[in-house]
């Protein structure tokens, strides 16, 4: 009997500086609403899917910062989301700023079940942009400023029947974020991206460039390691700068099935069959089979590049 999960990529289009999250938690209510009238059961909302995408904004005092964060999960903006989710009968990921209640800054990811309960949290391990003003930048990306890299690993988690990763935005680049949760048996990675369509050191690359990049990314990670790969995007002009979209949703042998053709609030729904992924993890992605890791050290020896092993 297949093992279907019917999934949300719940798209966000801008949310400006003002927003409050009121406002974006509405929105996100009203996707819920739509997708479980789609017969979906698991919605997928983006990273820092509270607010708008803050990293852009310099505070020479970090901790002016603090106001973008969420100091409790659920709490008083949050919780009708929640409510929402109980009600419907649905589970769900989002992505937001968490503050640890010891003062510690994260750009984090959660799993909600059907009850409301939080079963599962990452936090963003790959950490992207500067930590100093940069005049020379079309545009800011702080992220290294406002967040400490991830602490959590890469956890798979038993959820909806199968086994869930969670990954976040610049992440979804890295061979390694695919390859650790593919050696816990994962069926579905979620992931969450705010991607600026202008590279702030490239002023030639074009949005064209960065999407092509962001689908080779995600097509290579389910492909190399048979798993779906749900990867949602904020998308459209906030507060005068652009994030490209390319919500999409891609199959264990590395095929779109799907990817939303604009930039404001949408669903892309699309029923999974997680028992696909058995193809792939029982054949050329056989790791206990195939793989060498005597050959893979400098994967963990080395951060980054150094001399050339052959004489």
């Amino acid at each position: 009997m297949a093992r279907i999960v019917t999934v949300a990529a719940a798209q966000l289009g801008p949310i400006q500086k003002a927003e409050g999250r009121q406002s974006v938690v509405a929105r996100m209510i009203s996707l819920m609403e739509q997708a479980r009238a789609q017969g979906a059961t698991f919605i997928v909302y983006p990273e820092l899917a509270l607010t708008t995408f803050f990293p852009r904004w310099y505070h020479e005092d970090r901790a002016e910062a603090d106001p973008w964060f969420e100091a409790e999960m659920p709490g008083p903006a949050t919780q009708p989301l929640f409510d929402k989710a109980v009600e419907l009968g649905m589970a769900m990921s989002f992505g937001y700023a968490e503050l640890t209640p010891d003062g510690h800054h994260f750009n984090t990811s959660i799993l909600v079940d059907k009850t409301g309960r939080i079963v599962g949290k990452y936090r963003k391990v790959h950490l992207p942009g500067h930590v100093e003003l940069d005049p020379g930048r079309s545009h800011q990306h702080l992220e290294k400023r406002y967040f400490e890299p991830g602490d959590l690993g890469f956890p798979v988690w038993r959820f909806e029947g199968g086994l869930v990763g969670m990954a976040i935005c610049n992440d979804r680049r890295w061979p390694e974020t695919y390859r650790v949760m593919g050696l816990q048996g994962v069926e579905m990675v979620v992931l969450g991206f705010n991607t600026p369509s202008v590279n702030s050191q490239r002023g030639d690359e074009r949005i064209e460039d960065r999407l092509f990049h962001h689908r080779l990314s995600c097509q290579a990670g389910a492909y190399q390691n048979a798993t779906w790969v749900v990867a949602v995007a904020k998308a459209g002009t906030e507060d005068g700068h652009h994030c490209m979209g390319g919500t999409l949703i891609v199959d264990p042998n590395g095929r779109i099935v799907g990817e939303i053709d604009h930039e404001e609030d949408g669903l892309l729904v699309h029923a999974c069959d997680l028992d696909e992924t058995r193809f792939g993890k029982d054949t050329i992605f056989d790791f206990k089979r195939h793989r060498r890791i005597e050959h893979y050290g400098l994967i963990t020896e080395r951060v980054g590049v150094g001399e050339p092993l052959g004489q």
